[in-house]
């Protein structure tokens, strides 16, 4: 046997004999041509440095000088006469009776809001009917009248010139053959408790619909329908498929009805008479003060309106921040 028979590598088949050794080859990097490579995406940001960092300036100064330094003056001046001086002037009789009916016409305004803003949100989102965009302007019309306008309305219905007057000052007489004689007579309305919730249901009640309206649209009818089929009833259906998966907009939407019941003046202020002690609620026994020249007290109870807006931008905060998602599709609309 020859040298190269002999020397053969023993992994390989005898009948196989080795070939020349190839050259070792090295893997060299891939060039890419400059002109085929992909462009870094262009910021959306052109703007010097200092262009953007002046603009932020703009921004928190106009913040500061228009939002924060005057509710800071708020408290400082509500603290102007220390702590009993503040307690003294949110304590006083009139004061009490305007935060006794400013809470009193907030928690009469919330269900009446919740019960409408749940049945018109329902009734747009989830059926189709004539009418149903006329409905929809309808339920946005406050945003664009005045409030002082939609106290004027109920003053010229309601007043002493109204032609509704008749059925608040003598009541509408008629006989029914098993009733007899009944008499309708509606209660005053105009410069009494009645006016100022009418005024404020008008001015309020869109907040509660308009959150509501884009959340169940998004939603559709399968989940609702898919329980109708497995046997549930309406009502059912409502408080344990439709309830929950509406619960943090109708929350967050009760919410924002609730603070602006709280602090409506136009509305109010025309329908009110400012009687104090009986028809004033906070913003109007704040103006009150203030044209009488008790800065301290204005001060004092207009620091108790800004608390609870404050707790109503907290609430909010808390909301979107734990329920954003459940949110999210209101805030697209």
């Amino acid at each position: 046997m020859s040298e190269a028979a002999s020397t053969m590598a023993p992994g390989l088949p005898r009948h196989a004999a080795p070939g020349p050794a190839s050259p070792e080859r090295t893997l060299e990097p891939t060039r890419v041509d400059r002109a085929d490579r992909k462009p870094h995406p262009a910021s959306a940001v052109t703007e010097p440095r200092w262009v953007r960092a002046l603009l932020v300036a703009a921004a928190l100064g106009f913040l500061l000088a228009f939002l924060l330094l005057p509710l800071l003056l708020v408290f400082v001046e509500a603290l102007r006469g220390g702590v009993q001086g503040f307690v003294a002037a949110i304590g006083g009789a009139d004061a009490l009776a305007a935060i006794r009916l400013t809470v009193l016409v907030t928690a009469i305004v919330l269900p009446l809001n919740l019960l409408f803003g749940v049945a018109a949100a329902w009734a747009v989102s989830k059926h189709e009917f004539p009418g149903k965009r006329v409905l929809v302007s309808l339920i946005d019309l406050p945003f664009a009248v005045s409030p002082v306008v939609a106290g004027l309305i109920y003053v010229l219905v309601f007043g002493a010139q109204g032609w509704a007057y008749a059925l608040v000052d003598e009541g509408w007489h008629a006989t029914l053959p098993l009733l007899g004689e009944f008499t309708l007579k509606l209660p005053r309305i105009i410069f009494a408790l009645p006016g100022i919730v009418l005024a404020t249901v008008f001015v309020t009640f869109p907040f509660i619909a308009r959150e509501l309206m884009p959340l169940m649209e998004q939603q559709g009818n399968d989940e609702e329908l898919a329980a109708l089929s497995l046997g549930a009833g309406g009502w059912q259906t409502f408080w344990r498929v439709t309830l929950p998966n509406i619960r943090w907009a109708l929350l967050y939407g009760v919410l924002l009805c609730g603070a602006r019941a709280m602090g409506e003046f136009g509305a109010v202020s025309v329908v009110s008479g400012h009687i104090r002690g009986r028809t004033n609620t906070l913003p109007l026994h704040v103006e009150i003060l203030y044209n009488e020249y008790a800065y301290s007290a204005a001060f004092a109870c207009a620091a108790l309106l800004a608390l609870s807006a404050l707790a109503t931008l907290a609430l909010k905060a808390w909301l979107e921040r734990h329920h954003g998602e459940a949110l999210s599709a209101t805030h697209r609309h």
